[in-house]
């Protein structure tokens, strides 16, 4: 006999086979031109990435992964926990040693985060943050599959293109979808800009300031990497009748208390920076000063708070050690939807099944099925460690404090173009 939550997944795997069917049903031709319709909208919605200032165009596929509500609501509810949980850690590093020894940021970041948190700060810590997790909506095992991978608390990414592809896909699949097969009825996701403007708007009565001016704060002539604060600025300014301004920390400048951007006063800023980037602008002769007060007076998002961005998290909410900081509810989903992590060290540390080993020794002998990667930062590779790992090396590893081991997830990814049926 099936369980509730097989069945929801076998209606999920229903619902992948049906789209799956409608769009096989088109033939080559009309497939072929389906994806050129698409890559020609993917240009004109913007939806680009920048290599050296060149533009190239992100590829937008044609099958969206639907997911049945039932499905969502139980991610959003093991997302808003884990969320809860990860804005809890700066007063848990500040006040238990052994946090701040798995969460150990280098002498100049703490000294920010102990500078800039304060009582305000526990009242009102604005985190916006994407979790990178991993699951597969269409199998019995659904809610087994669902691993989260990575934290990002910050300066997180998409929030231009997955809504920009979501109603693309909108736009340009369903209706074919629907032609195909005229009972296949799907929608699109909550769009992810509203809730960032429904968090800006939340905070600045949080901190008691109308949000009269939000500013973007990215590296914005850098030339690499997604575009999409202008896009953004622009679409808040059009959609929600708010002054939006688009900022390099070098073009921000303080008169007393406020943080000006070219004399406007701003309110509230969303960064795209954290102060490891701000430590080396600094060095380059920028004065990053307003962007300390932003921070200090709780008028950034994500908060200094969310300087704590690392794997590592992981450890923190699911080792036993550390369940005291955590109620039933919480433990129980990390123990189901967070994979085994460990920061190196030579050390002893818990397993996935409560028995305590040493960590090297264990690293090496599973090191087939364990992945290590860089603890902070994005885009870092896998680091590969053989059976003849030389002591020099592990040093080398263990001196950097930046990699993090995890049992491997193979699964199917969550799409940015989600719809529920």
């Amino acid at each position: 006999m099936l369980t509730p939550v097989e069945e929801a997944g076998l209606a999920g795997q229903r619902l992948a086979g049906r789209i799956r069917k409608a769009l096989w049903s088109l033939g080559d031709a009309r497939l072929a031109e389906l994806l050129h319709q698409i890559e020609d909208a993917a240009r004109a919605a913007h939806l680009v990435y920048l290599r050296d200032d060149v533009e190239e165009t992100v590829r937008v596929f044609a099958t969206p992964i639907a997911a049945l509500p039932d499905l969502l609501s139980y991610v959003r509810t093991a997302t808003l926990l884990l969320s809860n949980a990860l804005r809890r850690l700066p007063e848990l590093y500040l006040g238990d040693a052994e946090v701040a020894r798995v969460l150990a940021l280098p002498p100049e970041e703490d000294a920010w985060l102990r500078a800039c948190w304060g009582p305000q700060h526990r009242e009102a810590n604005p985190v916006f943050a994407r979790h990178d997790a991993v699951c597969d909506f269409a199998s019995p095992g659904w809610q087994r599959s669902l691993q989260f991978i990575e934290p990002n608390l910050t300066g997180v990414g998409g929030l231009h293109m997955i809504p920009a592809a979501e109603q693309l896909i909108s736009r340009v699949v369903l209706p074919v979808l629907h032609q195909r097969d005229p009972s296949l009825e799907l929608e699109r996701a909550q769009d992810i800009r509203g809730l960032l403007m429904q968090e800006l708007v939340d905070h600045c009565q949080a901190i008691g300031r109308p949000p009269r001016t939000i500013c973007f704060v990215e590296p914005k002539y850098e030339g690499a990497g997604p575009d999409e604060q202008g896009e953004l600025a622009r679409y808040f300014h059009d959609h929600f009748q708010i002054s939006v301004c688009h900022a390099d920390p070098s073009e921000l400048s303080l008169d007393g208390d406020e943080v000006l951007f070219r004399g406007q006063v701003i309110d509230l800023a969303y960064r795209d920076y954290g102060v490891v980037d701000l430590l080396e602008v600094a060095a380059e002769g920028v004065d990053i000063e307003p962007m300390r007060a932003l921070f200090r007076q709780n008028r950034m998002v994500s908060s200094i708070g969310a300087e704590l961005d690392q794997k590592a998290c992981w450890e923190v909410l699911s080792d036993p050690v550390f369940s005291r900081h955590f109620g039933p509810d919480e433990r129980r989903i990390f123990q189901r939807h967070l994979p085994w992590t460990r920061l190196v060290a030579e050390r002893r540390t818990t397993l996935a099944d409560g028995s305590v080993v040493e960590l090297l020794p264990h690293v090496l002998a599973e090191r087939e099925h364990l992945v290590m990667k860089p603890n902070r930062g994005y885009g870092g590779t896998g680091v590969a460690i053989g059976a003849a790992t030389s002591a020099a090396r592990w040093a080398e590893l263990v001196d950097l404090s930046l990699i993090h081991i995890s049992e491997p997830t193979r699964r199917t990814p969550i799409s940015y173009a989600v719809f529920c049926l």
